[in-house]
């Protein structure tokens, strides 16, 4: 039977490539995209599907009470809610954005949820929730300690999803997954902005010493595991979903540089983040349980994301001449 699916933040990096992938795997299923179309929106992530029958595109912000209200005049059987403020850094200059969107904007999606009711709502948080791990796996019992703004406002806006399962029967579910990678993610985040700035040999700044450590998970992975959560996943509960490849940075640096060829001289240092977390790890047991389990290899598909970036740079070469350019400069400073 077909499925009638919201998805917010979906011209976003991994709200794309779960569009993407949802309609790959059904095709009867209708899919309507809510975005806000901010800096990291992107509407060529998704035009190769822009005129296909079941997929239309709304702009929208989901803290937009009117928008949000006319949108559930449908009826969903699934709601997905990528959409947020997500890189760490622009949390830390000017936090309103993550508390709007991350906290208001969920309660008003929630809200709607539970007044027009929804078949599922899956809201989607972070690794970051748990805060620094300086060894072990963080498991979905142990408790939250968000160290940046944009942990926080995920933290809260996951608790917030988990207090309307508790108290209104909404029906919730909630992810953690670890750091993604894959094609169309912003290169602000670390793996496009090093492999594009290498493509040009431009520096890649490396916080502090490069020793954090991140758990990577490819994106058609997390992808699978919110559809194994859709039909498997037990309303209420919080699901760990980790890609199972810690690497420093540096290991990571040192990996992108040499499948392009380029010299270690690139690599610059820069000072470190305010309050940077050392460690992630996830322990996703969990879901394992529920039949879930990672299918990419790590080395393969880091190499197929760097090939990405590679032969599509009408993608993001007019990205990083825009915006991207100014916040760049403010942040590293001029290259």
């Amino acid at each position: 039977m077909s499925k009638i699916v919201l998805v917010t933040g979906g011209a976003g990096f991994i709200g794309s490539n779960f569009i993407h992938y949802w309609l790959r795997e059904y095709p009867g299923d209708r899919i309507i995209n809510l975005d806000k179309l901010t800096y990291a929106g992107n509407l060529d992530n998704l035009k190769d599907i822009e005129n296909r029958e079941n997929y239309r595109f709304v702009k929208g912000d989901i803290a937009d009470r009117a928008v949000v209200e006319e949108l559930f005049k449908e009826k969903f059987d699934l709601v997905v809610n990528f959409a947020a403020e997500t890189h760490v850094d622009r949390s830390i200059g000017d936090p309103d954005d993550f508390i709007k969107t991350d906290i208001y904007g969920t309660y008003i999606l929630l809200e709607e949820s539970r007044r027009r009711g929804v078949g599922l709502f899956i809201q989607i948080s972070t690794d970051e929730v748990y805060g620094s791990v300086e060894e072990g796996f963080s498991r979905e019992t142990d408790p939250l300690m968000p160290r940046n703004p944009y942990a926080a406002s995920k933290a809260g806006a996951d608790r917030l999803a988990y207090s309307y399962f508790a108290t209104y029967g909404v029906p919730v579910i909630i992810t953690r997954a670890s750091n993604n990678f894959g094609s169309y993610q912003y290169p602000e985040k670390v793996i496009p902005l090093f492999v594009t700035n290498a493509l040009d040999n431009q520096p890649l700044p490396l916080y502090g010493d490069g020793l954090n450590v991140r758990d990577w998970l490819y994106v058609e992975d997390h992808c699978r595991a919110i559809d194994t959560l859709a039909s498997r996943g037990e309303r209420g509960e919080v699901y760990n979903i980790g890609g199972g490849n810690l690497l420093t940075n540096r290991e990571l640096t040192a990996k992108i540089l040499d499948y392009l060829n380029r010299s270690p001289d690139l690599v610059k240092r820069v000072r470190d983040r305010e309050g940077h977390d050392r460690r992630y790890a996830l322990d996703s047991e969990k879901i394992i349980g529920l039949g879930w389990k990672r299918v990419a290899d790590f080395e393969k598909e880091l190499g197929e994301t760097i090939k990405w970036y590679r032969q599509n740079r009408w993608w993001w070469e007019k990205i990083k001449s825009g915006e991207f350019k100014a916040y760049y400069q403010k942040q590293y400073g001029n290259r």
